[in-house]
């Protein structure tokens, strides 16, 4: 019986879990590692672009300057397309070394079930046995002491190995949490990569559009200036009209307390270039905000900057201004109700991310910054409304309007419009 025992524990014991080829699991960490100091490099080629983009759109607004805008910020996001196909490929390959570990635990795991139910069973027919039936099979009663005390450090081994067998089940199962993570990092990332190449297709046609309108000569680009301008401001006086018929009280006590953090910003690097309300440049250009100033704020933000929704909420509505041709107002846009009675307007978007009838978390893709609909360059709208008075209309269904009858746009009474600093 000793024999049996012993053949047993050294089985159980010494069962040798299968690892991997360690080169090749080494080579995938060198190859990461690669990765990531490639995706750092392109990563201050991007800084650098986004240097020069900022120092070019501060120049005189001339044609030459615009081209040379579109060409800087057409490099820049082609760089942003490299760094995100490398953070894809740093991902697959970090995926593939999850798998390998996995296998590893996997297989070492199973071998200690097994080893353990072999030696449970083999414990179980001993346990059968009374301790005179273990007496008299022995010999002497040195032999039967000798077995007695094997008996108790069996299973004080078992014990051991049960607690090595929840440590390689907790590992095994951390190393499986971290390969759904990865998972869904590499499916976000690949939506970035088509994003990101559509953003960049779409600034290469606006680049092509504009030469092609213009012809590059400054005088027909100013006239084409002057042209936006111009419908622009009819547009915005049309939809003052059709705001200044609607009345709504807003009970202040529905709204929540001022303050810091009630709102996330919508961008991880903050640079306001136009406050709320009548700022110098509302008051120098009341023709553009009819004297009531300027409905949110904007944020300095390149095209294809990720633009994150400010609260959790769902998608009320998305719309493109530019789908009617001579409409210069929001361009892309998309608006999200918050369960705090506040709702946020993301504006002048080079992609739309989300969809109406979403559930969006705070922090979550709502879309990419750009410069579509009425504006001077690239950058973020953002309003903020009390939620019970803003509402979406197809504005030609309210108001014969000028230009962009079929467009739908949120619209509503001045005092609705709130500050976003006083949550931001």
């Amino acid at each position: 019986m000793r024999s049996k025992f012993l053949t047993i524990a050294f089985i159980f014991i010494f069962v040798a879990p299968v690892f991997a080829d360690a080169e090749s699991v080494d080579e995938l960490r060198s190859e990461i590692e690669e990765k990531n100091a490639q995706i750092k490099e392109l990563e201050e080629e991007i800084a650098e672009f986004q240097t020069e983009i900022d120092k070019t759109s501060k120049e005189t607004g001339t044609l030459k300057n615009q081209v040379g805008v579109l060409t800087k910020t057409i490099n820049k996001l082609l760089t942003d397309i490299k760094v995100t196909q490398k953070k894809v490929e740093a991902a697959e390959l970090t995926l593939e070394e999850l798998q390998i570990g996995i296998a590893e635990k996997g297989s070492e795991t199973e071998k200690f079930k097994n080893a353990l139910a072999e030696i449970v069973r083999n414990m179980n027919e001993i346990e059968s046995q009374s301790l005179i039936e273990i007496m008299l099979a022995r010999p002497d009663l040195s032999g039967f002491f000798s077995d007695i005390d094997y008996i108790e450090s069996l299973s004080s081994d078992l014990g051991l190995k049960l607690n090595e067998l929840k440590e390689a089940k907790i590992v095994l199962e951390a190393e499986k949490s971290k390969q759904e993570k990865t998972k869904l990092s590499l499916q976000s990332l690949r939506l970035e990569l088509d994003s990101r190449k559509s953003i960049e297709e779409d600034a290469r046609i606006q680049k092509n559009n504009l030469l092609k309108i213009t012809q590059n000569k400054e005088a027909e680009y100013k006239e084409l200036l002057d042209d936006r301008l111009s419908k622009k401001e009819a547009l915005e006086a049309e939809i003052r009209s059709i705001e200044e018929e609607l009345r709504i009280t807003i009970d202040p006590s529905s709204l929540p307390s001022p303050g810091s953090g009630v709102l996330k910003w919508p961008l991880n690097s903050v640079f306001i270039t136009q406050y709320f309300g009548n700022t110098p440049f509302a008051t120098q250009n009341p023709q553009v905000y009819g004297g009531k100033g300027h409905n949110g704020i904007d944020l300095r933000a390149s095209i294809g900057t990720p633009v994150k929704s400010s609260a959790d909420g769902v998608v009320i509505a998305t719309g493109n201004t530019d789908l009617q041709r001579g409409c210069y107002s929001y361009g892309k846009w998309a608006l999200v109700k918050h369960p705090n009675n506040l709702s946020t307007l993301y504006a002048h978007l080079s992609l739309i991310s989300v969809s109406p009838g979403q559930n969006i978390s705070g922090g979550q893709l709502v879309g990419y910054s750009g410069n579509t609909g009425y504006s001077t360059g690239p950058h973020l709208h953002f309003t903020v409304f009390a939620s019970e008075g803003v509402r979406v209309v197809r504005l030609g269904d309210v108001k014969k309007v000028t230009n962009c009858a079929n467009m739908e746009i949120p619209i509503a009474p001045f005092n609705v419009y709130l500050n976003p600093l006083t949550y931001l």
